[in-house]
């Protein structure tokens, strides 16, 4: 996967239909390349690998960065706002209901993981019947993030490019102030859809982090053995 900063796309004058994937001022921030474990979790790595194959993440916005924590990407939605359709022909994937699937820990910078608990999908886009999950995380360092396991499928780890996904991690993003936060909660309390739709602008990067291409290598390695617990 190449990563990029596209600064037009935040631009006032910025025409409608603007595809992320052609940002005519984009500055390259690196490669990153996967290695995933596919014989342990065959079914998440085989949708990973046909939405990176059919270049469906290409053109899509890192919508959220926990500082030293993780990163996520791959929200669905209409492709024109930065988001994933996925292609046809993904496999219906019962690991994420298979305790088995969640035998890895997100244990050091670098783990990819699909996003179940923190998955941002809207609950319209999760109702469609052919609805398949491929919003993933990476984790950033610089220690382990805990309060992800048991709950997100890791299914990969950064081979090279953990420069990049560093990079990324230090990224500004939109922090409300306490006094928001304490509206925020209050709202949540009594029951204000408001107040979770107003939580998704948290942690947004204030620069636009999108994958500028994606794909799979072709190449002879050995087969990854994650460490298990």
């Amino acid at each position: 996967m190449d990563f990029g900063l596209c600064p037009s796309y935040l631009a006032s004058d910025r025409p409608l239909g603007f595809d992320l994937a052609a940002c005519p001022d984009s500055e390259p921030l690196g490669r990153v390349v996967f290695g995933l474990y596919g014989k342990l979790l065959p079914q998440t790595v085989a949708n990973f690998k046909a939405v990176c194959a059919a270049a469906a993440y290409r053109g899509t916005l890192v919508h959220k960065i926990l500082q030293g924590q993780f990163f996520v990407v791959g929200r669905q939605g209409r492709k024109e706002k930065g988001v994933v359709r996925p292609p046809p022909g993904l496999v219906r994937n019962v690991e994420t209901v298979d305790p088995k699937a969640f035998q890895l820990r997100h244990s050091r910078p670098g783990t990819l993981s699909l996003c179940l608990a923190e998955n941002d999908d809207d609950d319209a886009v999760k109702l469609e019947p052919e609805y398949h999950n491929v919003e993933f995380l990476v984790t950033t360092g610089p220690g382990p993030c805990p309060q992800l396991d048991n709950e997100n499928i890791v299914f990969g780890t950064v081979l090279e490019g953990m420069d990049v996904i560093t990079n990324i991690a230090t990224i500004p993003t939109y922090k409300p102030a306490e006094r928001i936060r304490q509206f925020n909660d209050f709202a949540q309390f009594i029951g204000d859809e408001r107040a979770q739709i107003a939580r998704t602008m948290w942690n947004r990067p204030l620069k636009t982090v999108y994958i500028s291409d994606c794909g799979e290598l072709k190449v002879a390695t050995p087969s990854l053995s994650p460490s298990l617990p």
